[in-house]
């Protein structure tokens, strides 16, 4: 059967993945499911750089351990951030490491809401971009990316999502993404998006 083994450890990410591709006729597993551990020093410079990167190097160990050597194997990894326009679109690729990898997001979105301190709203637009790279056992790559349009608030909001959601607000909701249902949030997510731009070329 084919497998299609995504680059993340995080299961609210693979309950995502498998929902949107419920249709894909493959067997969806994170790497540790598919037992692939690897470091990755994710140095591009573009979301689209670091997603290839790491899907590149998972896919070559792969072949370096020959393992699945008999199964079709694809291989999709993601890159993904919050990009605010009136700070130059950072943290953009830093987004996870933004004020040190162990900072928590409570602290990052602080700092956030303090630096945009007096901005009106019309200068407070941002998005959150995904994308998503894919690699087949040919040698075939594909990279799609995916956006959901927003501003940040004035206050964090909501607790359903994480990361920078409590302060990323949609016009069209009125609220934060933290405060959309996990169903709703899937349905117009960055990452959502890109999953369903990629939907086609893997099937």
């Amino acid at each position: 059967m084919k497998k299609l083994i995504f680059a993340t450890g995080n299961e609210g990410k693979m309950d995502e993945i498998r929902e949107i591709y419920a249709d894909v006729k493959a067997e969806i597993l994170s790497m540790k499911q598919a037992g692939v551990s690897v470091d990755v020093e994710e140095n591009g410079t573009t979301f689209e750089e670091n997603a290839l990167i790491k899907a590149r190097a998972i896919a070559e160990k792969i072949r370096e351990e020959k393992l699945f050597s008999d199964e079709e194997v694809i291989v999709m990894a993601d890159d993904s951030g919050l990009e605010v326009d009136y700070l130059n679109k950072e943290p953009g690729i830093y987004s996870a490491r933004y004020l040190g990898e162990d900072t928590s997001y409570d602290v990052k979105n602080k700092a956030i809401l303090e630096r945009l301190e007096g901005v009106p709203k019309e200068e407070r637009t941002a998005r959150f971009v995904c994308a998503i790279a894919t690699v087949w056992k040919s040698g075939k790559e594909e990279v799609v990316r995916g956006t959901i349009e927003g501003y940040i608030g004035y206050e964090p909001q909501g607790e359903n999502g994480f990361g920078y959601d409590p302060i990323f607000y949609v016009d069209e909701f009125g609220c934060s993404t933290a405060s959309l249902s996990r169903e709703m949030k899937n349905s117009v997510s960055h990452r959502g998006n890109a999953l369903r731009l990629m939907l086609p070329k893997i099937k």
